[in-house]
């Protein structure tokens, strides 16, 4: 099969996402074309850009963005072609018009590199990219039509002006919509029956708990036993309070903590704490090495409307690791990892569960933990999501709870 991808995230960058891991595990078996985020006027003129959107102008600029080979059966698309920065308007009406422009001009540069390929039938999934791809569906008439959803952007402003209304509207004209937690799931099916959970997946061969690691410079000198703490370090998604109170009534526990800071990480009490380390952000290729010299890693996160429906991927890296997990109790958290994690709700839960966590571990436990995370595998989630488009096609509209648990164990 041909599949096209368009997502929030360029495949070309050094660290993958959903939608690029999925579509380099579905160009094992099939032909694939990643299309990367169109540049906007705005993004065009702004010296405030990454160094991969400095690239995406520079190409565009030397007249050389467009498709190229990134290994077998899979190609990357630059658009050449500029798009109106519109999320400024105050009507959702009007931001509808001027977007079936974008989307008009976007198709182009999609239209031309598929003609390049010989994709005259073709499959699109969607991740996550609401208001660019809005029409993709009428202008380039794929054989299906799939939106991914695996995270709540319209707990985010940006998103939530227009995307309110888009989104269900979105869903409800896809041919199926495919998602990575029961929540997402269920809040699909709202708008559209034909959705389905596929889970999520990790990168089985990085993080491979059977393989020693060096312990990390940093990390010498740092007394155990260790609490790690990887990804980013942001309120809208941590419980800030209930880090300082663990670090505070836990003096002999070093707290690790990898990743970039939000203003209010910066300025907090967390600093002062003699036990607790800000390590700064690590390359992907490093982490599973600070994983595997904690003694037990966490997810603390607050529950709002972002968090509580999410799949924390990172909980299943640090399984994989063989390490004990605590991790705030989550719908997600409840419903696939209550067996293998120490789950807890308040401050004093979280401090009782981290001891509970040092006391019960073992080599028995953590080969159960390893074990377990492989489910997780791209290669499963690969293989749900095709079995889905089957479920579409056999006009299947719901699959039980037993069903869904399979495609991840």
């Amino acid at each position: 099969m041909n599949f096209v991808f368009v997502s929030l995230q360029p495949i070309n960058t050094g660290r993958d996402s959903t939608s690029t891991s999925l579509a380099k595990e579905l160009a094992k078996n099939h032909n694939v074309l990643y299309v990367n985020s169109p540049i906007d006027r705005k993004t065009y003129y702004s010296k405030d850009i990454d160094h991969y959107t400095k690239i995406h102008i520079e190409a565009i600029k030397n007249k050389s963005a467009g498709l190229t080979k990134l290994e077998e059966n899979l190609w990357v698309l630059q658009p050449g072609r500029i798009i109106e920065s519109i999320n400024w308007l105050p009507f959702t009406s009007l931001f509808k018009i001027c977007n079936w422009f974008n989307n008009k001009t976007f198709a182009k540069d999609i239209k031309e590199a598929l003609k390049e390929l010989k994709f005259d039938s073709f499959i699109i999934i969607n991740d996550k990219d609401i208001f660019r791809s809005y029409y993709l569906k009428e202008f380039l008439k794929p054989d299906k039509y799939i939106y991914l959803d695996r995270d709540y952007t319209l707990g985010v402003d940006y998103w939530k002006k227009h995307g309110m209304e888009l989104e269900p509207a979105l869903m409800k004209k896809s041919d199926a919509v495919v998602c990575n937690s029961y929540d997402f799931t269920n809040r699909a099916k709202q708008y559209n029956l034909h959705s389905y959970y596929i889970g999520n997946g990790f990168d089985v061969m990085q993080y491979n708990g059977n393989v020693l690691h060096s312990i990390p410079d940093e990390l010498k000198n740092i007394p155990e036993p260790r609490i790690g703490y990887v990804g980013a370090l942001i309120t809208l998604r941590l419980d800030l309070a209930l880090m300082i109170d663990m670090a505070k009534s836990n003096p002999t526990f070093s707290y690790i903590l990898i990743g970039w800071e939000d203003d209010d990480f910066k300025k907090s009490e967390l600093h002062k704490l003699t036990n607790v380390y800000f390590l700064g952000k690590k390359h992907t290729k490093d982490i599973p090495a600070y994983i595997q010299y904690s003694n037990v890693c966490i997810n603390p996160q607050v529950i709002n409307e972002i968090t509580k429906s999410n799949f924390p991927l990172k909980v299943v890296e640090y399984l994989a690791m063989g390490k004990p997990v605590v991790a705030t109790g989550t719908n997600t958290m409840r419903e696939l990892f209550s067996k293998q994690s120490y789950l807890a709700n308040g401050t004093e839960a979280f401090k009782n569960q981290v001891q509970k966590a040092l006391l019960e571990d073992n080599l028995s436990l953590q080969e159960e933990r390893k074990t377990f995370a492989k489910g997780f595998s791209w290669e499963n989630v690969a293989k749900a999501l095709l079995d889905s488009l089957v479920m579409q096609d056999k006009g299947e509209l719901h699959e039980s709870r037993e069903h869904m648990t399979s495609t991840i164990n």
